[in-house]
């Protein structure tokens, strides 16, 4: 029973609640069981709120029993990542800046997902202050691939993939700057958006006209993110980039007939280094987009500038967030983040308006491109899951890398392009490590890219392959 709960689809489950087939009380019961035998081998969730949580499954079963309506989401557990402020539960951001600190007020996506009816269940690891696609931090230590726990499980929402590979949660949400929300899913074998900027709006924040990071769902299958997505879409007067679309539409059906649709296909986004183990494993996959009808053309857009104006953008938003930590907290801050900080505080007016122009040219560029093409198929990582011990990637296929994050930088190019791209299961190494296909579409088309991320899904089965140690 707790392992039929545990990895049940988050639709299915929650259509279970609704027809009392199975208690809230049940299903919050189940999945503590599971956090409570996995986790301490792999060190997903780093704050647990079991308490809280069966009281308020409890409070469900009982709004159940009077007839009440509910959510979308009603009875689901959920894991936030230690990023997003949580009122009255410890959010520490991954630094022994914040190894005790509380916050008074719940983020807008936390608001949004308890109002659809999911329960908090605790907060997920992430690297310090979300900083690299790695998940360790000197506050909570490391998390592991559950498919091979001596392997990186990727980030910085790692936790929340972790947790949801192993069963702990049936969806978690996370936060996508250059990969956050698409690496993990990669590397863990589960589903990763990072949607356009103002999807899910962003509060609190300092930086509400901020368009380089954008919080997100994560899910086991696609299906399942839609229907979190759902919930966290919409409108809200505190976001002045929210999109005014309501996110009531990502609980339709996402059939669809892909005859004829023009897809690019591309092995390296216009000359990356990618490892050729994941060429291998992704190239196996190129039929069956074939076998659904698409017409599947190789080809990339040009990206040239997109490392200028990611490196830029992403040291000038680091500048802005920890730069008055940097004089107090520098002794409490890893080296990467400080190198990050102050090659921001080092920018010059010229720089910065320089990647704004820049960024301005690559969205025309991509855009013209897209107009030619629905959807450009890409990896969603240069290389497998690495060993757990390396802080980061510096070579791929003999190419040395400059700096902490070029290794994701098919994730990053594709960041400042502002469309929408998700991370779906696409197969396995020779030994056994995940591989995911990412799929990028036209400007503010998340409903395309479910319906194709879907119907791929639906093809391959790869989201189906549990990690042996959470089974």
């Amino acid at each position: 029973m707790s392992a039929d709960l545990c990895f049940s689809t988050a639709v299915e489950l929650a259509r279970r609640i609704r027809a009392r087939e199975v208690s809230v009380t049940e299903v919050v019961q189940a999945h503590l069981a599971q956090i409570a035998r996995v986790n301490p081998r792999v060190n997903a969730i780093v704050t647990l709120t079991a308490e809280r949580a069966l009281a308020e499954a409890r409070e469900k079963d009982a709004t159940l029993a009077r007839g009440e309506a509910v959510g979308p989401l009603f009875g689901l557990p959920v894991a936030h990542k230690d990023l997003v402020p949580t009122r009255g539960i410890r959010t520490t951001y991954g630094s022994p800046i914040y190894r005790d600190y509380v916050p008074e007020q719940d983020a807008l996506l936390v608001e949004r997902l308890r109002a659809a009816g999911a329960i908090t269940i605790g907060k997920t690891n992430t690297p310090e202050f979300g900083a690299g696609s790695q998940t360790f931090n000197e506050v909570f230590g490391r998390t592991l691939n559950p498919y091979d726990p001596t392997k990186t499980c990727g980030g910085s929402s790692g936790g929340a993939a972790v947790a949801l590979a192993c069963g702990m949660v049936p969806i978690a949400d996370g936060s996508d700057t250059g990969g956050s929300l698409r690496n993990p899913a990669s590397f863990c074998n589960v589903v990763g958006l990072r949607g356009s900027t103002g999807r899910v709006p962003a509060w609190p924040t300092d930086s509400p006209w901020g368009i380089l990071s954008v919080p997100g769902a994560m899910a086991r299958t696609v299906r399942d993110l839609a229907l979190m997505l759902s919930a966290m879409a919409g409108p809200d007067r505190r976001s002045p980039v929210a999109i005014a679309e309501r996110g009531d539409r990502f609980r339709g059906d996402l059939g669809r007939d892909f005859k004829g649709v023009r897809i690019a296909w591309s092995r390296d986004l216009g000359g990356l280094p990618i490892d050729r183990r994941v060429t291998k494993v992704l190239e196996a996959q190129r039929p069956a987009f074939e076998a659904l009808g698409c017409r599947v053309e190789e080809g990339a857009p040009d990206l040239a500038d997109a490392r200028q104006i990611f490196q830029v953008q992403r040291a000038l938003s680091f500048a802005t967030r920890y730069g008055p930590l940097l004089a107090q907290h520098r002794h409490q801050m890893k080296d990467t983040v400080i190198w990050n900080v102050e090659e921001g505080l080092k920018l010059t007016a010229r720089e910065i308006g320089e990647a704004d122009v820049l960024r301005a040219r690559l969205y025309h560029r991509v855009r013209e491109f897209m107009e030619r093409h629905e959807f450009l198929l890409i990896p969603t990582v240069q290389v497998p899951p690495f060993d757990v011990t390396q802080p980061y990637v510096t070579e791929i296929e003999g190419v040395r890398l400059p700096t902490y994050i070029d290794w994701m930088r098919v994730c990053s190019d594709i960041t400042v392009t502002a469309l929408p791209a998700i991370s779906v299961p696409a197969g396995f190494t020779d030994d056994g490590l995940p591989v995911g296909l990412q799929i990028v579409g036209r400007h503010q088309d998340e409903w395309g890219v479910l319906q194709i991320a879907h119907a791929f899904e639906q093809a391959t089965g790869f989201h189906r392959r549990r990690p042996p140690l959470a089974a």
